[in-house]
């Protein structure tokens, strides 16, 4: 790799020198390094992407309806790797930001504890570039979902999750009422804080804080755990990856209730409404650099928590 794009969260401590310090080994060794600036706004986002800006694959096709920190259309199109500084959060949000052009990313932790991002603050950043600049490295990709919001038969909003889509209550201490399908047939009927649909890379995230299962990160399935349910079935079910949820809002509260995808874009629901889950067809690369098992870097998260 010789062409990098560095994403700063610019919240976190020294980012800016950490970032002029890659950007500036990266260069003395030949390579190309770019900081995000200052974005485009979100309207000039959609104009670069009803002109044609990038190239489409069957794949590709899928353009985020937004972004929070990074304009996909200002990665230049020869970057090989995405450098995130910051925690899982800012790795996630680039991953949504930038779902379709399948850029390997690699994050640098900044914060407290990270399951995604490969190095933290303390350890030798040289040593991640220069395992990046010599290709020492392999790449995993990991499964992401695919989340429709519908009113009737009519779509509202659509959008991509690393992590995971969640239903839960807007405001208020009020008990919410949801009904799930699975496949299109009726599996059970909620009374609960929410509904939590994970990936695996996700169930090490909000779904374990719930009492959900931990799976590991590369296999191909989705984890439905419910939040604080008032009912007796209140396990986790594990479904594949090819299955199809649906969730539908009960009760009488047309503003009780919000879908929030990777705790980032929400949006509200009215009673009725369906949320449709399934695997997404984008998928996200991410770099891994450490010969270190699934379990053993579990093992080192749970002692530091």
């Amino acid at each position: 790799m010789k062409h990098f794009y560095l994403i700063k969260n610019p919240e976190k401590a020294g980012a800016d020198k950490v970032a002029e310090d890659i950007c500036r080994y990266i260069e003395s060794r030949g390579g190309v390094c770019r900081i995000r600036e200052k974005e485009e706004t979100a309207d000039a986002f959609r104009t670069a992407r009803t002109s044609g800006a990038r190239t489409k694959t069957a794949v590709m096709e899928w353009m985020p309806p937004h972004f929070q920190y990074t304009d996909a259309c200002s990665v230049p199109g020869d970057t090989e790797c995405v450098i995130t500084l910051g925690g899982d959060g800012t790795l996630i949000q680039a991953a949504r930001d930038l779902a379709g052009r399948q850029i390997p990313i690699v994050g640098v932790n900044l914060g407290n504890l990270g399951y995604l991002t490969q190095i933290g603050r303390q350890e030798d950043v040289e040593r991640l570039l220069e395992a990046l600049l010599n290709d020492q490295f392999h790449l995993e990709r990991r499964m992401m979902l695919k989340g429709n919001i519908f009113c009737g038969k009519a779509p509202v909003k659509e959008d991509l999750a690393l992590n995971e889509i969640v239903i839960t209550r807007r405001e208020t201490l009020r008990v919410l009422k949801f009904r799930i399908y699975v496949n299109g047939e009726y599996l059970s009927e909620y009374r609960a804080d929410g509904m939590i649909v994970a990936t695996p890379t996700g169930s090490t995230a909000y779904n374990l804080s719930a009492g959900g299962p931990i799976v590991e990160p590369n296999a191909q399935m989705m984890i439905l755990t419910p939040i604080c349910p008032h009912d007796f079935n209140g396990r986790s079910i594990v479904l594949s990856s090819q299955d199809v949820v649906e969730i539908e809002a009960l009760g009488n509260d047309d503003q009780g209730q919000v879908a929030v995808f990777d705790g980032d874009l929400a949006i509200c629901m009215k009673v009725g409404d369906r949320l449709r889950v399934e695997k997404s067809e984008v998928e996200t690369v991410l770099v891994k650099l450490k010969n270190i098992s699934f379990l053993d870097n579990l093992r080192s998260k749970l002692a530091g928590i």
